[in-house]
């Protein structure tokens, strides 16, 4: 990953939430996409169960969100799901974290 930056915090309960963001120009959006759709691209490939918010029964869920502000524009791609199945997408995808 040359763009996201992931952060990672986990509930104490086995459940984790994995936070990838980057901030970037306009010409650089296409590129930063392109990393947020290999990591749910992962994710799904590695599924622990189905996709769905956690407290209606699915095994893990994401959240993507593009906000422009000025030149530059954020995207946040926030994942939550199994600890040690977090934490091996995270190993996967910025193995130098």
């Amino acid at each position: 990953m040359n763009y996201l930056l992931f952060d990672a915090s986990d509930d104490g309960e086995g459940t984790g939430t994995w936070e990838a963001m980057a901030s970037v120009r306009a010409a650089q959006l296409p590129e930063v996409m392109t990393e947020v759709r290999a990591v749910l691209d992962w994710a799904e490939t590695h599924a622990p169960g189905p996709r769905g918010p956690l407290d209606e029964g699915g095994a893990w869920d994401a959240d993507e969100q593009v906000q422009a502000e000025g030149e530059w524009i954020t995207v946040t791609l926030t994942i939550t799901g199994p600890w040690v199945w977090g934490e091996a997408l995270l190993a996967h995808c910025a193995p130098e974290n």
